[in-house]
Order: structure tokens, then C-alpha cells, then sequence
């Protein structure tokens, strides 16, 4: 079975720092090959030039990034959400035939559509949620698998110091 991973790199990085745990993106990645014999984890990230380094490190540890421009706002917040980047990738790949199955990495509800699209399709395995307490009600209302992250984050992360 070909199987593609589908990561909303935000919404990951934000349920793992609520948790207390900074990823190790290396064993994270390790983590999801082994569970689900994928060889194609698609990250999405917003491009700031100042993370070039990190960026380069997630690139050697074997993810595929796909970025979205960023903006700043009137509070000098940068705002570079990827939902649409990765409900077309997901999408289009889909029609591409390029996966049997996916798991999509995020506990936004924004994702609900794609989820409920692909699970009536039989072309989802689960949907990996970064923090259970933190999952939206439009993804648990999908007849679709959801793994919360928050039993398993000791496996590839460390615990930030308080």
C-alpha cells in the first residue's frame, strides 16, 4: 500500500509546545515511516526567511516541504497559513492516483472537508491529531480514524524544561 502523509507544520508545532514537548523531526518522521510505510511526508510551513537553517535540517531528515508565502499584519504578527496548499495537494494527489491511502496530520477543522471527502472514499487511513484537547469538533464527527498525538510524543520529542 502506498501511503502519503500530509502534515499541517503550524498545527504541530503549536499542540506539541501547548504539551510541553519540542519534536525531534528526525525520530518524528522515523516515527511515521515505520507506522505507516510511507516514503513520501509532505510538511507545509509558511517561508521565513530567518528559519533558512531549519528548514534545511527537515529537508536532510527526508521531509518534502511545501511552503506558502508569508504576511505581517498590522501587529507585526506573520500570518502564513498553508490550509488551502494542503487540501489541493491532498486533492490533487488523490486524483493523480499518486496514494492508495493518507494520513493528514492536524487537528484543525478546517480539514474536516477533505477528511469527510476521502473517507468516503476509503482513501484515508486516520487523521493524526497534535493535541486531543485541542481537536476540532468537525473532525470527530467524520466516521474516520483519529490518533491523538498526546500518548505518543515521549517516542520522538523531549520535554521543555518549565
Amino acid at each position: 500500500m502506498n501511503t502519503h502523509i500530509y502534515i499541517d507544520g503550524a498545527n504541530l508545532h503549536k499542540g506539541s509546545i501547548e504539551l510541553g514537548f519540542n519534536i525531534d523531526y528526525k525520530k518524528f518522521r522515523g516515527w511515521l515511516s515505520q507506522k505507516y510505510k510511507s516514503n513520501k511526508i509532505y510538511l507545509f510551513l509558511g517561508l521565513i526567511p530567518k528559519y533558512a537553517r531549519l528548514y534545511e535540517h527537515l529537508q536532510e531528515c527526508g521531509y518534502i516541504l511545501i511552503f506558502k508565502e508569508t504576511t505581517t499584519n498590522a501587529k507585526g504578527e506573520t500570518k502564513g497559513n498553508c490550509d488551502a496548499e494542503l487540501v489541493l495537494k491532498v486533492i490533487s494527489d488523490y486524483y493523480e492516483k499518486s496514494f492508495d491511502s493518507c494520513v493528514i496530520v492536524s487537528g484543525d477543522g478546517d480539514f474536516s472537508c477533505v477528511v469527510d471527502f476521502l473517507s468516503k472514499r476509503n482513501a484515508i487511513h486516520s487523521t493524526i491529531v497534535p493535541n486531543n484537547k485541542k481537536c476540532s469538533i468537525l473532525l470527530k464527527r467524520i466516521q474516520s480514524p483519529i490518533l491523538p498525538l498526546n500518548d505518543h510524543y515521549h517516542k520522538f520529542s523531549k520535554i521543555i524544561p518549565k
